[in-house]
């Protein structure tokens, strides 16, 4: 059975980092493409980021880019994503997703998923 759980969301303030984790079981987890995603409340679940089994590739929303960065360790079936100068518009529920072959940045290509875990950054 395959699980995916998410750790290390909490309330923040504008600017703060956090650091958010991902520990697969279940899967031969070097085989898979991981990827972040998040839902704000009333809004479609969106694409974060995405990193390739061997790191190779890594793939972010633009509104990202420069402030978050994905990374992963294959020995320890972990995949986190590190958040610096966080913004209010990041708050969301934070999603860790896993699928094979390519990267991708469309959800409905992932075939796992976690249950999510709560990042709240106030202004």
């Amino acid at each position: 059975q395959v699980q995916l759980v998410e750790s290390g969301g909490e309330l923040v303030q504008a600017g703060d980092s956090l650091r958010l984790a991902c520990a697969a079981s279940g899967l031969s987890f070097s085989n898979y493409v991981m990827g972040w995603f998040r839902q704000a409340p009333g809004k479609e679940r969106e694409f974060v980021a995405a990193i390739t089994w061997n790191s190779n590739i890594r793939n972010y929303v633009d509104s990202v880019k420069g402030r978050f960065t994905i990374f992963r360790d294959n020995a320890k079936n972990t995949v986190v994503l590190q958040m610096n100068s966080l913004k209010p518009e990041d708050t969301a529920v934070y999603y860790c997703a896993a699928k094979r072959g390519l990267l991708s940045v469309r959800r409905n290509d992932y075939d796992y998923w976690g249950q999510g875990t709560q990042v709240t950054v106030s202004s």
